[in-house]
């Protein structure tokens, strides 16, 4: 996951940057870090991707047309 994909991830789960921190207990700055690109701990990346998973988010991995993001389909009740 790089820092865009955890913003677009972020934003399509309408998330805020500290509540995104609270659910995987990182500070709000440690998003924001991410975001910006800078270099966080493996374990700290890992986190807060699985958090972003656990709610609904799959990542695409380069595949040509660049990192990306998308919502996994949910069935409906």
């Amino acid at each position: 996951m790089n820092a865009v994909q955890c913003k677009m991830a972020r934003v399509a789960l309408d998330l805020s940057a500290r509540e995104l921190a609270a659910m995987a207990k990182v500070s709000p700055d440690t998003v924001s870090r991410l975001e910006r690109g800078e270099e966080l701990r493996e374990r700290t990346v890992d986190a807060i991707r699985a958090v972003l998973e656990a709610a609904g988010v799959a990542f695409i991995e380069e595949n040509g047309g660049g990192p990306g993001v998308r919502l996994k389909h949910r069935e409906q009740k």
